[in-house]
């Protein structure tokens, strides 16, 4: 692949997440529904399910889990396009031909790894302001901080260690939502 057309990839990519992370979480969210093999993991889904959430009417817990469902998805395809373009910046920056576009590719996956933290500082706040999902909002802000730390190491070059701080992010998440 050319270095312009990895450029333009690059670029394009960073403008794509940026704008799927500030998107709203679809409505047809809602009518999806999971289906287990074994009646007997339902259950134990519905049992754990009911007592860390008993402060918030079920409404609210299903849009909180939307919500924490569509920033894990989004967050999964990021980290997908990530893997290569993080490959890309570290071998562009180890043969030393540093160009306008690799300053510009740089900095769109700073602004999106960046847009990550910002989302989900958002959505710890909005957490904390929903009766029964405090104790929730307490493990979305260390799944910040985490991105935060992913955030750190991106703007100092080091892309590998970002994409893992970004992995553990996601598991931080997926955690959450499992315990709601």
């Amino acid at each position: 692949m050319k270095p312009l057309q990895t450029i333009k990839l690059l670029v394009a990519a960073g403008l794509a997440l940026s704008l799927l992370t500030l998107a709203p979480p679809r409505a047809n969210a809602q009518a999806r529904t999971r289906r287990s093999s074994s009646s007997s993991s339902q259950k134990k889904r519905r049992t754990s399910s009911s007592s860390p959430t008993t402060g918030a009417d079920s409404t609210t817990v299903n849009a909180a889990r939307i919500k924490l469902a569509d920033r894990v998805k989004t967050l999964s395809q990021f980290l997908y396009i990530y893997g290569r373009l993080s490959k890309d910046l570290e071998l562009s920056g180890a043969q030393s031909s540093a160009s306008g576009g690799d300053d510009r590719s740089k900095a769109a996956v700073l602004a999106s790894v960046r847009n990550v933290r910002a989302g989900l500082d958002d959505l710890a706040s909005q957490f904390r302001s929903t009766p029964g999902l405090e104790r929730q909002s307490g493990e979305l802000t260390a799944a910040a901080r985490r991105a935060a730390d992913a955030e750190s190491a991106a703007a100092a070059g080091q892309y590998h260690q970002a994409g893992l701080a970004l992995v553990e992010v996601v598991k931080q998440l997926t955690d959450v939502l499992v315990d709601m």
